[in-house]
């Protein structure tokens, strides 16, 4: 056997090579899995985007200076095992690499799942290293895997930038700005913002999706990137940022003079990324979703936090697929050219804000 996995320019994303590499016999306590299905969508941008930075490269090191691999949502079964605890024809879903296949270290086994105990990940953080068991998954079912792949991790970090927002009485403003409203993310955190009451909800995008950001029927209203001067200056807002487009984000700092809050989320616009060093206004803080996750664990109890989310997010996959007017369209690409393909069009920012990807190498 062997495995297939494709790898990126650190400092060049659009330059892709496939690396093909024959197996090794597994040690004792090892697993190996075959990665059967794998969401990417503009969020696995970001990891590359902010992979130096956030140590998103450091999940699957390729080894070799300036290359990297960038990590996926999906779901894979167990195909080798000399894990007591983990048996051949296991169904996961976790964090994986763009890859045919890939070798996990389970530790910390229970009846939900187990953690990847390889050495290089024991300072990686353990929302990204845990791997859910399907069988025992409250938010699995077999029918909806393309939807929990592409939007489940996207929705989580969704519900948890509105828990933060909340959390802080949305530091004092009512108007919250959203860019790249469009991307999944964005209308995940609409969702949620949507249902406090006294909250006006502004999505920003691009004019080619104006249109598909009003369908949803989740943003009080939506502008495009040129039309900041249809909000009040003097607005009490909060910056969301999904797009880290400097440009953007200046022009927000320097525009409204009572901006609370700016937070940086990802960065879909990557031809346009730069810093976000001397703004006006507050310092633009990039929002880790696992410390607020750590935060609510702790105050409402791991079960209590679950139960919270499995709700939340049973509500919006119901939204996500309303018959007649779904708000994403999965598309399925097998092999290693459609592969390229998808990913070079999610670089790109271009296409069908309805369109899912699912990709099996």
């Amino acid at each position: 056997m062997s495995t297939t996995i494709l790898q990126i320019r650190k400092d060049h994303l659009p330059t892709t090579r496939w690396h093909e590499r024959a197996d090794e016999p597994l040690a004792p306590g090892q697993v190996r899995v075959r990665i059967d299905r794998f969401a990417l969508t503009s969020n696995n941008i970001t990891y590359a985007a902010f992979g130096e930075a956030m140590n998103y490269w450091r999940f699957y090191p390729t080894g070799e200076e300036g290359w990297g691999v960038i990590p996926v949502w999906g779901f894979a079964t167990v195909v080798e095992s000399t894990h007591p605890e983990v048996p051949v024809g296991e169904r996961v879903y976790g964090y994986f690499p763009m890859a045919s296949h890939t070798v996990l270290t389970p530790v910390r086994v229970s009846a939900g799942g187990w953690a990847d105990g390889a050495p290089h990940r024991a300072e990686l953080h353990p929302v990204y290293n845990q791997l859910t068991r399907c069988a025992t998954d409250p938010f699995y079912t077999p029918d909806t895997e393309d939807v929990q792949a592409l939007l489940r991790p996207l929705f989580i970090t969704s519900w948890l930038i509105d828990d933060f927002l909340a959390d802080n009485d949305f530091f004092g403003a009512r108007v919250m700005l959203l860019s790249s409203a469009s991307s999944k993310t964005a209308y995940g955190t609409a969702f949620q913002l949507a249902q406090r009451e006294g909250i006006e909800v502004v999505g920003l995008t691009s004019p080619g999706n104006v249109a598909f950001c009003e369908s949803l029927g989740c943003y009080s209203r939506v502008l495009t990137y040129d039309q900041l001067d249809a909000i009040d200056a003097d607005a009490a807002c909060v910056y969301v940022d999904f797009a880290g487009n400097s440009d953007l984000r200046r022009a927000i700092h320097t525009r409204f003079v009572n901006l609370k809050h700016s937070s940086s989320i990802g960065g879909t616009h990557v031809e346009h990324l730069g810093a976000a060093k001397d703004l006006p206004g507050p310092r633009a803080t990039l929002f880790f979703a696992p410390a607020q996750i750590k935060k609510r664990a702790a105050e409402w109890g791991p079960a209590g936090l679950n139960q919270r989310l499995v709700a939340a997010w049973q509500a919006f996959s119901k939204a996500v697929a309303q018959p007649g007017t779904p708000w994403l369209v999965t598309q399925t690409h097998h092999g290693r050219a459609a592969v390229e393909a998808a990913y070079g069009q999610v670089l790109s920012g271009r296409g069908d804000p309805r369109l899912g990807h699912m990709l099996q190498v």
